[in-house]
């Protein structure tokens, strides 16, 4: 194995610290878009509530706010791992499709269908810049993966889930 030399490994430190801030800012917005979707249907975070095999609203309110704090936490831990990353970016993402569930069922209307809708579209575009095509580095895939959050972002807020 060739050991990467000054320049070379410093351009590959930049990318992967560039990779994980891209990651970082999507989970970040996911993990907004969780809280206000949750705030929405009329639960806060709540640790009591967290449980294994959530049923009630409240404790699948409670474990999409949980999940989606982990994810955001686990990428401020350690070097940059673009794949790494991506995943934790990734569950970010199916916790805020988990939020948009619950808050949708509390304000049935075509907006909050939109905003459900464009959280899964997020969480599927999260899971391929995730997966094994990308490993967290495609920049074809994060960048799609970007516009979608950004797409559910703009669905939250015209839902008023923000």
């Amino acid at each position: 194995m060739t050991e990467l030399r000054g320049d070379e490994q410093r351009r590959r430190n930049t990318s992967q610290d560039t990779l994980r801030e891209r990651h970082t800012a999507r989970a970040r917005s996911a993990s907004a878009r969780t809280a206000g979707a949750c705030r929405f249907a009329g639960f806060a975070a709540d640790p009591g509530s967290v449980v294994a095999v959530p049923a009630a609203a409240s404790a699948k309110a409670a474990n999409a706010l949980r999940l989606s704090a982990d994810a955001v936490a686990a990428l401020t831990a350690g070097s940059p791992d673009p794949a790494a990353d991506a995943r934790h970016a990734r569950n970010a993402a199916a916790a805020a499709v988990l939020a948009a569930q619950i808050a949708r069922s509390h304000g049935v209307n075509q907006l909050c269908d939109a905003a459900y809708d464009a959280a899964v579209k997020a969480s599927l575009a999260a899971g391929r810049a995730a997966g094994r095509d990308g490993l967290g580095a495609s920049d074809p895939l994060n960048a799609e993966a970007e516009a979608a959050e950004a797409d559910a972002v703009a669905a939250a807020t015209a839902a008023g889930w923000t």
